[in-house]
């Protein structure tokens, strides 16, 4: 396979076009995999010519207005609606929507990320379980705001045709959110009242009745 020569500026926006293809299309769920299989298809394989998650996450706003406008909204809408609606269930555990679902950027293959906080991660999976709401579980590497990297428990179930990823917290980490993938940051995180008026900002307006004239 031949290696592109493309000035790095250009490569590095081919590269980030490429990666939101992927997470849009294949489903690729995290951007360190996307920049893999970009990378291997583009034959790149310069370091500087890797974008940054900040630029791949515009990249994906970018794709999805260009490629999918109406239809990335409907299905974004359908998203929040299905976070409320479990936020809701999962009321006593504070739930804060978190992820590609908050930010906008969520895809056709994107789950919906809630952070709960509890005493002990038993308490969720006793919750779960006495509801009888069938999960997985496993485990998710953060890294905290002083810099620390912490394995976090996450259950999974599925609720409307979409995955819903719960990631259990302490209390007290309800005060500090973990860093951002995307730019390091603290990561964005909006209750339950902050959802709905996303929901309010994106309903669409309503048209005005059409008189008929006789």
């Amino acid at each position: 396979m031949t290696r592109r020569h493309y000035h790095t500026p250009r490569l590095k926006i081919l590269m980030a076009q490429e990666c939101a293809r992927i997470i849009i299309e294949e489903g690729v769920q995290d951007f360190r995999s996307a920049k893999r299989k970009a990378a291997l298809r583009l034959a790149v394989t310069d370091k500087a010519a890797l974008p940054d998650n900040t630029e791949i996450e515009q990249a994906l706003l970018d794709y999805q207005r260009l490629f999918h406008a109406d239809r990335q909204a409907l299905h974004l809408r359908s998203l929040r609606e299905t976070a409320v609606e479990a936020m809701r269930f999962l009321a006593r555990f504070r739930p804060r929507l978190v992820g590609p679902v908050l930010s906008g950027v969520a895809g056709p293959h994107t789950d919906i990320h809630l952070h709960l906080f509890a005493d002990t991660p038993t308490d969720v999976l006793l919750f779960l379980a006495e509801r009888c709401i069938p999960f997985d579980t496993s485990e998710r590497r953060l890294r905290l705001g002083n810099g620390d990297l912490s394995c976090m428990p996450v259950f999974r179930f599925d609720a409307d045709g979409n995955h819903i990823d719960l990631t259990v917290f302490t209390p007290l980490a309800e005060r500090e959110a973990p860093r951002s993938p995307v730019d390091g940051r603290p990561m964005r995180r909006a209750g339950l009242t902050e959802v709905q008026a996303l929901l309010t900002e994106d309903q669409p307006p309503i048209p005005p009745p059409v008189i008929s004239e006789y």
